[in-house]
């Protein structure tokens, strides 16, 4: 490491935050008393996502120690609240009984505004439309549930 580089210490708090949820992630796991399955069971996607989870913070550790993150971008308050409203509304609509559909279209025209779209009534369109789609590819194609509302129960 050259002198004029330093440990980027929020990118070794990250690896270290990265490196625990795996750690957890890992030890639910290994908890989990199953009963006998053949082939691939309930338990590879989590060990498969806790592995990508160790593997990112090695390398954000890397990166970190050796000085080699970018600059960072300023942030914007205003985005993240967005985001933050539109999470709020979805775990509000669903709680509320107002169903997986319309909770999900609101927080994809959240993001999208978020993200400096300016078309909230087509983004409220795409929403619902990509929302159906998860929700009949779930509910009817994959049979799990999701939270039911009015629109939910037409389909």
């Amino acid at each position: 490491m050259d002198g004029s580089r330093q440990v980027d210490r929020a990118g070794m708090a990250l690896a270290a935050l990265l490196l625990v949820i795996a750690a957890v992630i890992f030890w639910d796991t290994s908890n989990l008393q199953l009963a006998a399955t053949y082939g691939v069971g309930p338990k590879a996607m989590p060990i498969v996502v806790a592995s990508g989870l160790a593997l990112l913070a090695v390398g954000n550790a890397v990166l970190a120690w050796r000085g080699d993150f970018p600059a960072r971008e300023d942030t914007d308050p205003k985005a993240i609240l967005l985001i933050l409203g539109g999470l709020a509304a979805l775990i509000a609509i669903i709680g509320l009984g107002g169903g997986f559909i319309p909770a999900t279209a609101i927080l994809f025209a959240a993001t999208a505004t978020a993200f400096g779209r300016r078309a909230i009534l087509t983004d409220l369109a795409i929403g619902l439309v990509l929302a159906v789609a998860v929700y009949l590819m779930f509910a009817k194609i994959l049979t799990l549930s999701l939270p039911m509302g009015p629109i939910e129960r037409l389909l």
